[in-house]
């Protein structure tokens, strides 16, 4: 019979509710199902043994076969330190404890055979080791052991607690002499046959107890194939299911204003990649499932005007749109842009910011509930309960991973029917990571720029090169262009980054004289109103250089800016720089992005720098970046613990990711409801993890 798993872990042997409470808070195991899935973060090779004479100081650790002839306890600063000594037949060393030492004397017996493990420290011509793992040799022998000794994660608490390391190892092996080893296999026989994978009871057992270096890495692969297995399986059962239950509106043509747009009023011819991502929307809208699709696309490649059209195609069949921005200066870019591109049809659109006047946000809502209005653009201020549609057809938001799942299933719910999303982002996602966490959207790339486009020219300069710079900035100027010079901003240290700023503002104005030059100053301290009056002045053209923060970072559009400088690079992550450079290149002329750095830098940022200046794709910058940062950094906060993953690493794992997704895809391609009977274990496996949450729910 094997034992259930959802047994609470108070009930195995040499556990107890002491140590269970423990267990529980510090490393959040509560059942037998948790503790058989705490992988060892390492394995340590216990298969060699030393003499004490051919000991020598290193960082490894070494196992010592002898026994303890003595103790004598020494006085220090603070309290004592008990001392063993301890022999073999080729001579004696030093065991040495600053703690516990009452318990260890009781427990510990002279000239009885023990085997000791720990780092040979050598002090004074002897040598000694402080806290070594200690057993009897006759255990020793007995014991359920491999040549690879798993070291399992620990905390502080509960090292000092006595549950240390050969504790956990003991309660392991309990925990397998009690379920004999064996366990519910979780993969069917197609899988197991057609992977080669080794059964579960085996892959287990390796993982914990391996009996050499091939047997664990054959549990290994099979372990994080079948974690990444069940999560794509979740994505791609979770899309399936959204297809079919969720509802939207048929859009069955693309409509009047949509076929005028196109062929009286686009401004430029679309480039293959826009016409292949709006048959792929147009596709979606046209079904009866709500459309659920992700749009990457990197800086300038043109995603707006595939969002318009969507818009238009909504409008076309008598329902609204909407364009959710992150911030006001982005929400009042899209307003203006779209108002130009628009001009020529009839259709009405508004801008819906925190900082509306109560006249202006009326007029909207009533025009909104009357149908009189096609599309709205605004900020979060669309989220708000006042804010009601006649009828949503589409929702489009910009940038969506800096908006809250709350806040984006608020806007979903304004609606009887929830409308078609699409959801869009500069930032390119890696392909392992939009596998991982937006398994169950549908993904669209727009991969290639509007022509006349020249790629962005990048440069490394120290700040010992500064003079050469400025001159390069008159230079353009000179040509009639405009200049970006960014400076980081650090939340923790606002103080500081605003000296910062104003330090860099005071030098630049001393370089650059009014009234030759103009210069435009933003920051996070400035009052929209007055942030608004300068970004105006510069978009105007009336100021020929813009210092800023990074509040610039996400779309401002000034096709005549030509260059980029940031300031201090390295402070920034590789994302940032590339949403920074991408402010430049607009126009037909050829633009340039200037990295300013100390000469001092991490080797980190050393990378992120030499990346930048060697490519402008922003896939393969997402790629170094999700290398160098990993997933939780790069989600952000909100989204952070998507990826908590047990023994898979999605960056090292990519391929096994790539493996499992399309296996899972097959299986669901062939049995969509997991009805076949020879998918049965893995249904029933699907649900288990469902039933005990600890399937890893992913909403994107």
């Amino acid at each position: 019979m094997i034992t259930n798993l959802q047994t609470s872990i108070d009930y195995l042997k040499g556990v107890g509710p002491n140590r269970a409470d423990l267990l529980r808070k510090e490393l959040g195991i509560h059942t037998y199902q948790d503790l058989i899935n705490l992988f060892p973060n390492r394995y340590l090779d216990r298969t060699k043994y030393y003499k004490i004479n051919t000991l020598y100081q290193n960082t490894a650790e070494v196992q010592v076969i002898g026994k303890i002839t003595s103790f004598k306890e020494i006085a220090q600063k603070r309290g004592k330190r008990l001392v063993a000594t301890f022999q073999d037949e080729t001579g004696t060393m030093e065991l040495v404890w600053f703690r516990g030492q009452k318990w260890i004397r009781e427990a510990l017996k002279t000239n009885t055979p023990y085997v000791i493990f720990g780092k040979a420290n050598n002090f004074g011509g002897k040598y000694n080791m402080a806290h070594p793992d200690i057993e009897l040799l006759k255990e020793h022998e007995q014991n359920l052991r491999s040549a690879l000794q798993p070291i399992y994660p620990s905390t502080e608490k509960l090292s000092t607690r006595g549950i240390t390391n050969r504790m956990m190892t003991k309660i392991m092996q309990n925990l397998f002499i009690e379920t004999g080893g064996k366990f519910v296999e979780t993969l069917s026989k197609n899988l197991l046959e057609n992977l080669k994978l080794v059964p579960k009871s085996e892959a287990l057992l390796n993982i914990h107890f391996p009996k050499d270096s091939e047997a664990l890495f054959k549990a290994e692969f099979r372990l994080k194939f079948e974690e990444l297995f069940y999560i794509q399986l979740q994505l791609i059962l979770k899309n399936l299911i959204h297809k079919s239950k969720i509802k939207g509106f048929p859009f069955e043509t693309v409509g009047e204003q949509f076929n005028t747009f196109f062929k009286n009023h686009l401004p430029f011819e679309l480039t293959g990649a826009q016409k292949r991502v709006l048959k792929e929307i147009r596709a979606d809208m046209g079904s009866n499932a709500q459309m659920n699709r992700l749009l990457q696309g990197d800086v300038g490649s043109g995603k707006t005007i595939v969002a318009l059209m969507s818009m238009l195609i909504a409008i076309g069949n008598g329902f609204q749109a909407c364009l959710m921005a992150p911030t006001a200066i982005l929400s009042v870019q899209h307003y203006n842009g779209l108002l130009e591109l628009c001009k020529d049809l009839n259709i009405s659109l508004k801008l819906l910011q925190g900082s509306s006047k109560a006249s202006e946000r009326r007029e909207i809502h009533e025009m909104l509930e009357s149908g009189e209005l096609d599309i709205l653009i605004g900020t979060h201020a669309v989220l708000e309960d006042k804010v009601k549609f006649k009828n949503l057809g589409l929702a489009v938001i910009d940038e969506q991973h800096r908006f809250g799942v709350k806040q984006r299933s608020k806007l979903w719910k304004k609606n009887t029917f929830p409308p078609h999303v699409l959801v869009m982002t500069a930032t390119p996602i890696p392909r392992t990571l939009a596998m991982s966490v937006y398994g169950d959207l549908d993904i669209s790339i727009i991969d290639e720029l509007p022509p006349g486009r020249k790629a962005i020219k990048t440069v490394h300069r120290y700040d010992s090169n500064r003079l050469k710079v400025f001159q390069f900035i008159r230079a353009e100027i000179k040509k009639k262009r405009q200049v970006y010079i960014v400076y980081p901003l650090i939340q923790e240290n606002a103080q500081m980054d605003y000296k910062d700023l104003m330090d860099g503002y005071e030098s630049i104005a001393r370089d650059f004289p009014a009234p030759e030059f103009q210069i435009s100053i933003v920051h996070g301290k400035m009052k929209p109103a007055d942030k608004d009056f300068e970004m105006q002045r510069f978009i105007k053209g009336q100021t020929q250089i813009m210092v800023a923060t990074t509040v610039i970072e996400v779309g401002v559009n000034v096709p005549n800016a030509s260059v980029m400088i940031i300031e201090s690079a390295e402070r920034f992550g590789l994302s940032q720089l590339h949403q920074l450079r991408g402010r430049v290149g607009r126009g037909a002329e050829q633009s340039y992005c200037i990295l300013m750095t100390s000469h001092k830098q991490s080797e980190n940022s050393k990378k992120r720098i030499e990346t930048m200046v060697r490519t402008n794709d922003g896939f393969e910058i997402a790629e170094v970046d999700l290398k160098l940062r990993g997933p939780g950094d790069i989600m952000g906060t909100q989204q952070s613990g998507i990826l908590n993953l047990r023994i898979a690493d999605i960056i090292k794992d990519s391929e096994i990711l790539k493996h499992a997704r399309l296996h899972a895809k097959k299986l669901l391609e062939k049995d969509p409801s997991l009805g076949h009977e020879e998918n049965a274990v893995i249904l029933e496996t699907y649900r288990q993890m469902s039933k005990y949450k600890n399937i890893w729910n992913y909403i994107s």
